[in-house]
């Protein structure tokens, strides 16, 4: 498995699949599933039934994983690009290849 580019906190845009033009933030990544939580991007629907924290249970809209290969990195100015990396000093740091700038 290789060196996944996109991190929690990353502003990211989908370019790929039934969501492909959503933006949003990665609230998660999971590394062994090569996925990633984005915030509003492919809800579901989970049917859950009445309990102690949930006395009234009913339908709720959720995240689901979306896979990283579906994502790309937004720069400040709104545009997508990939990620690469350089040092800088003694401290190895990401950019952006379409900017040049430090992410």
């Amino acid at each position: 498995m290789g060196k996944l580019k996109i991190k929690k906190g990353d502003k990211v845009r989908v370019i790929a699949g039934a969501h492909k033009g959503a933006e949003g933030t990665v609230m998660l990544v999971l590394r062994e599933d090569n996925k990633a939580f984005v915030e509003g991007v492919n809800l579901v629907k989970k049917h859950a039934k009445p309990s102690a924290q949930n006395p009234q249970g009913g339908i709720q809209e959720k995240e689901a994983p979306i896979q990283i290969s579906n994502l790309s990195l937004l720069t400040s100015d709104g545009q997508t690009t990939r990620v690469g990396y350089r040092m800088e000093g003694d401290k190895k740091v990401r950019f952006a290849k379409k900017s040049n700038e430090v992410i």
